[in-house]
């Protein structure tokens, strides 16, 4: 018996003795697209037509091989079947249901396709007709709605957030999506809560219903009022927000996992064993070999979290209930194609097994840990753009948290100290740090490394303004907070000290280079006032007198670099040129630390000469500095504990309007048809019935 192939739609006799049959479906689909009515000769097509299985990639392909015309003459029959699709969803027979929910997601991508030039009331008019778009609409997320707070099929609810996906990612630019009017009038908020606060349908689509509420949360934020964002901001449930915050959490750290593990591959391989032997020039490129690609998406979900919901705050620093809890899987789930990380959610036996995986060298972990941690990654290389959207969204995010105050009370409790490993860019002149050296500390602590580790990594050719900027003033605002508050705060403060000094030793070295892209004075003053903020209230804030000397100690260590920026800064503000005001502000906000450098390098040479000693020792120094404080005059610098607040919509809007179109466009392309193919679902209703 000859064997049968299925291709296409089609099915062939592989002896090829007769023509190609089509399949029924196929059959069915080509007479929708014909100008007649294909229930006229047929009353029972459209019933009929939903207990067929779908062929996806048939009906999609068919509806973007016509031409505008050409749809605009089958527009009645289009009609036709998106309103028979939504009738479906309220059927009692699942398959029905599976199939209607798929063949919305291929109406909707392939109508779509043919209007892209076109303005989306086209998309509605040709999808379900202007005249009876509000019902329709109405009626489909009514559907949905109810099929994801119902008790049934897992893989239905699914299905339902994939058809919701493709809905809202139809466009690049979601704001233009007009069909997203019918999504903010007809809410699913409350849906995609049920989903994140339940332990079951978290783990099963808990990734799916994060990234749709962050993309929800975007639509015409800056022009209207979007009930998305309003509902977001008020949410107040623990186990909703808990569970929102597990979900990120698990996210983050299934990348933080494939990288550390890609590493350890990395460098127990060939090139490992070849850089030991040849030095460490090809350090940087063996590092972008093991890059793992960023999710921007979790990572939004996470922004908005934090900036919309004070309430959220809370979750950042709560260990998890849930892990390690989870032994065994609840239930198999329909599986889905291999993507690269940042586009599906972490297979379901990872999140099953222990919903966070704790690092073997930490007792206890939390949301924030994993958060720095996957920031010590994506922050390592910034020429990468994604690398560099995302860096620069975890230095937002972590700008909101410096500048909240509950964030900063946990931050900088004493009683809760954490072992945080982040990632160190490998370097030549620096040796590895042994992880399991680490002290447990206060979590500002590995904030304050995270900072220091960028500042001191990223002095390049391609310099990175922007997030140098945002870099020193979160450091900024933690300041002020210890100031305000008067923390103690036990850190190795030289390690920051010695970062900022040898950056404003960069920006002097390439001035040229990078005056013709950059005001590098606005960064080189907010540099000079962090020194000034120390000098001026390290006396409050710092952790014992000694500190407070060891900031002298430094300044006048390095008291040419500061000479240096002195001089540059003069000669700019005394010359009629661009820079005059800018390079004035820095040499205004020079004055106590050379004051400081003015006033101890003398007495330093004294006490060397009457004592015959050519090289002084730390000890020596700081004794000096100890016995002339009481003749030192510094002036108050006011406004050094003041910041402006962050806001997103006068400053950052073009940021992120382009960050959601390139994570629309990623979550669009990985919808693909076999992540909607879904044969486990069919196999499993057609058990059921």
């Amino acid at each position: 018996m000859a064997q049968t192939e299925k291709k296409g739609g089609l099915l062939r006799k592989s002896s090829a003795s007769k023509k190609p049959l089509k399949e029924k479906v196929v059959l069915m689909y080509d007479e929708i697209f014909t100008t007649e009515d294909p229930s006229k000769c047929n009353p029972r097509f459209w019933e009929e037509l939903f207990l067929m299985k779908v062929n996806l990639e048939y009906l999609e392909g068919k509806l973007e091989a016509l031409d505008g015309e050409e749809l605009m003459k089958i527009k009645d029959n289009i009609n036709c079947l998106f309103q028979h699709c939504i009738q479906a969803l309220g059927e009692e027979h699942p398959i029905r249901v599976v199939n209607a929910l798929q063949t919305l997601c291929a109406l909707i991508r392939g109508v779509h396709q043919k209007n892209k030039s076109t303005s989306g009331f086209d998309i509605i008019n040709m999808l379900v007709g202007f005249d009876k778009a509000e019902l329709c609409m109405k009626n489909l997320m009514e559907s949905l709605d109810s099929l994801l707070c119902a008790e049934g099929s897992e893989s239905l609810k699914s299905l339902c957030l994939k058809l919701l996906l493709c809905l809202v990612t139809v466009t690049d630019n979601i704001s233009q999506n007009t069909i997203l009017e019918y999504v903010m009038i007809n809410s699913i908020f409350e849906a995609i809560l049920q989903i994140l606060s339940s332990p079951l349908s978290r783990r099963e689509h808990g990734y799916d219903a994060v990234v749709l509420l962050a993309l929800l949360v975007n639509y015409r934020k800056y022009e209207s009022v979007n009930p998305y964002i309003v509902k977001l901001s008020i949410v107040d449930d623990e186990p909703t927000l808990n569970g929102m915050g597990l979900v990120i959490a698990q996210a983050l750290s299934e990348y933080n996992r494939q990288y550390k593990d890609k590493e350890e591959e990395h460098q127990s391989g060939f090139f490992s064993a070849l850089t030991s032997m040849v030095g460490s020039m090809f350090i940087a490129d063996a590092d972008e070999k093991i890059s793992v690609q960023t999710n921007e998406a979790i990572l939004l979900a996470l922004y908005e979290a934090v900036h919309l919901n004070r309430n959220f705050i809370t979750v950042l620093a709560q260990s998890h209930p849930e892990m390690g809890l989870m032994t065994t899987p609840i239930s198999p789930v329909p599986t889905t194609p291999v993507t690269p990380l940042g586009t599906t959610p972490p297979s379901s036996d990872v999140i099953s097994s222990a919903e966070l995986p704790l690092d073997a060298d930490v007792q206890t972990s939390n949301l924030l840990i994993t958060f720095l941690k996957y920031s010590s990654i994506v922050m390592q290389d910034t020429k990468d753009e994604h690398r560099l959207h995302s860096g620069k969204l975890c230095l937002i995010i972590l700008t909101c948290i410096a500048e909240d105050q509950y964030a900063n009370a946990f931050l900088h409790d004493d009683n809760m100290n954490f072992r945080v490993n982040l990632h160190r860019m490998p370097m030549r002149h620096r040796k590895k740090a042994a992880d399991k050296n680490l002290p447990c500390r206060p979590l500002v602590c590995a904030v304050l490394d995270l900072m220091v580790e960028f500042i001191v990594t990223h002095m390049m050719k391609e310099f990175p303004m922007d997030l140098y900027v945002r870099c020193i003033q979160i450091v900024h605002k933690l300041l002020c907070y210890q100031k305000k508050c008067r923390v103690r705060l036990h850190y190795t403060w030289r390690e920051l000290w010695s970062a900022l000094i040898n950056l404003l030793k960069f920006l002097m070295s390439n001035e040229t280079v990078l005056l013709a892209k950059h005001n590098i004075f606005t960064l080189a003053l907010m540099v000079v006032n962090l020194f000034n903020m120390f000098i001026t209230y390290g006396d409050t804030f710092l952790p014992t007198p000694s500190s407070y000397d060891e900031l002298y100690y430094e300044i006048i260590r390095m008291h040419q670099n500061f000479d240096n920026l002195y001089s540059m800064v003069l000669r700019l503000s005394t010359n009629a040129g661009q820079w005059k005001e800018p390079a004035s502000k820095v040499t205004h906000a020079l004055v106590n630390i050379r004051a400081i450098i003015n006033h101890f390098n003398p007495k330093i040479e004294s006490y060397a000469a009457v004592n015959h000693i050519s090289q002084l020792s730390e000890d020596q120094v700081l004794e000096v500095v100890r016995s002339n404080y009481d003749t030192l005059t510094l002036k108050l610098q006011d406004g050094l504990d003041q910041y402006e607040r962050y806001s997103e919509q006068h400053k950052e809007a073009a940021f992120f309007k382009e960050l959601v179109r390139s994570i629309s466009i990623n979550v669009r392309k990985n919808l693909a048809f076999n992540t909607l193919s879904q044969e486990l679902l069919l196999k499993e209703f057609s058990m059921i019935s």
